[in-house]
């Protein structure tokens, strides 16, 4: 087998069989590979697996900039053989995005705690084990409900509603429930929620949770900000999505994400706080680079309470940058710019 060579290289999971393909035409990134072709720069598929990560690393000697989708868990196995070989990339002067570094800054639940003073943040807690869990939970459940949130992770796994039944008794029994799909609502003891939550303290889960407010108007819907480095390119609108508030404790399906260009009417707002201001105070707060941002990567956004005389608020809920797909059609173009600049330069 003869690898395409290119400056530009889209590396996602797969098997020996999908590596041994290589076939753009099969991805899910079959309209992104056919607009670098249509620009001029073929990108090449770059399937990536531990079993065989040499032979990704020495095609990888001809890129000048690497697009990477991998979730922080793929197939059971966490990234760490990935970043390693990202990071030996980088330092050649590979551009890699997301880069290891800044899915570190941007893309886990400590993004919350670190940007809860800023205009999008919210009342978000870092709770370090489970002795400080069990000391402080209580009373925040006696003022409503909290979202517990595991370090790092994908598709609503290790993210929790807790809320308590009674909230002038609120550590006696608990509502919780998983934002995974499918997740049905339960009511527990606190001694079962300690067993439930051990495993996001240990050490290799983290070590540690993230305790945001239950935000009330979520049944309002939730929209995705995609972005190519600073630059709004689109958005995504689900309205029933994960944790949306169950009837009879069956919680129901999520809706599809619809997606849009970035001059979405409603949204006009959010996209020039972003472009003007969030996007700078964020990349400050949490000590990312410029240079590192993500070419792609996403913002996730619930409606909060609005105080008076303010435009609509927005509060952050999570920052995607691992593995930012689908996306919308409006993200291709800039992207596919934002990677010849890369090369150019």
């Amino acid at each position: 087998m003869t690898l395409q060579t290119s400056p530009i290289a889209l590396l996602y999971p797969g098997d020996r069989a999908a590596r041994d393909r290589s076939d753009p035409a099969q991805s899910r990134f079959a309209d992104l590979f056919d607009a670098f072709a249509a620009a001029g720069t073929p990108a090449m598929p770059a399937i990536w697996h531990d079993d065989f990560a040499g032979e990704v690393e020495a095609q990888l000697q001809a890129a000048r900039v690497v697009l990477v989708w991998c979730n922080p868990i793929e197939g059971g196995r966490r990234r760490d053989a990935l970043d390693a070989m990202l990071r030996r990339l980088s330092a050649r002067g590979v551009v890699v995005s997301s880069h290891p570094d800044a899915i570190l800054k941007l893309g886990t639940k400590d993004v919350l705690y670190d940007t809860r003073e800023l205009p999008f943040g919210s009342d978000v807690q870092r709770v370090d084990c489970l002795s400080q869990l069990e000391a402080e939970l209580p009373q925040r459940l006696a003022r409503g409900p909290r979202v517990l949130k595991q370090y790092r992770g994908q598709s609503g796994n290790g993210v929790w509603r807790v809320e308590a039944v009674d909230p002038s008794s609120p550590w006696t029994k608990l509502r919780v429930r998983h934002a995974q799909r499918g997740a049905v609502e339960e009511t527990i003891t606190p001694a079962a929620l300690r067993g439930t939550l051990a495993p996001y303290f240990e050490r290799e889960s983290g070590g540690h949770m993230i305790d945001q407010a239950w935000q009330t108007r979520l049944p309002e819907g939730m929209v995705r900000a995609y972005l190519v480095g600073d630059r709004v390119a689109g958005f995504g609108v689900q309205a029933v999505n994960a944790l949306y508030p169950a009837t009879n404790g069956d919680a129901p399906q999520p809706g599809p994400r619809l997606y849009h260009g970035p001059e979405l009417a409603p949204y006009r707002g959010l996209r020039r706080k972003l472009e003007t201001e969030w996007i700078e105070m964020l990349r400050s707060c949490v000590g990312l680079p410029r240079e590192q941002l993500p070419l792609l990567w996403d913002c996730d956004f619930l409606l909060g309470e609005r105080r008076d005389g303010e435009d609509e608020r927005y509060v952050l809920c999570e920052i995607n940058v691992s593995s930012v797909a689908p996306f919308p059609p409006s993200a291709i173009a800039p992207l596919v710019a934002a990677a010849q600049a890369c090369v150019e330069r």
